[in-house]
């Protein structure tokens, strides 16, 4: 006896597997923010894993930056948006960044980075490498302006895969598995 097939076609991969993901990011990313000493020992250069977290660190507040806007110019999107902005949050403090209390979307290299490595601001307070896009007006295009954002830069991390070593090529894996699957949710939500 044959079924007759679904009515509704599948695209892009399961709820199942997202959340999968997901929590095997947050586990990675958790277990992921070790010391230099353990990369440098893979044959990494200290110094161009100092520079690829601080690029990273600095991509993720300028996500961040990307989701206040959003929150702030959209609040009726907030209950879908706030618990991918908490990821983000994760994100960048994975990759050595801080998140100050007073300003959500600031984020400064930690204290063992080296000079060169710094998240330097721009005159307009946001970090350098961050989208200055404005925030469309209509509260769909502005959230499928962030998960084009969100696609960009796990596309980026995805291509820096080949450039660091072992804990940070993990760690950068698992940040853009996320961001893919932050992507897909924030497309999928939209329909």
């Amino acid at each position: 006896m044959q079924y007759p097939p679904h009515s509704r076609t599948l695209s892009g991969p399961r709820r199942r597997s997202l959340l999968a993901s997901a929590a095997g990011t947050a586990l990675l990313a958790g277990c992921s923010h070790a010391s230099g000493e353990s990369e440098e020992s893979t044959g990494g250069s200290l110094s161009l894993i100092a520079r690829a977290r601080a690029r990273a660190a600095r991509e993720s507040a300028g996500l961040l930056q990307r989701y206040d806007a959003v929150l702030a110019a959209h609040p009726v999107v907030a209950d879908r948006l706030r618990p991918l902005r908490a990821e983000v949050v994760r994100h960048t403090e994975a990759f050595g960044g801080t998140v100050a209390k007073g300003s959500p979307a600031s984020a400064s290299p930690s204290a063992s980075a080296s000079p060169s490595a710094s998240a330097s601001a721009s005159p307009s307070g946001q970090a350098s490498g961050a989208p200055s896009a404005a925030v469309p007006v209509d509260e769909k295009q502005a959230v499928a302006q962030l998960a084009a954002a969100e696609r960009a830069l796990a596309d980026r991390r995805t291509a820096a895969l080949l450039d660091v070593p072992g804990e940070l090529a993990r760690l950068l894996a698992s940040v853009a598995a996320a961001g893919a699957a932050h992507a897909y949710l924030l497309t999928e939500g939209a329909r």
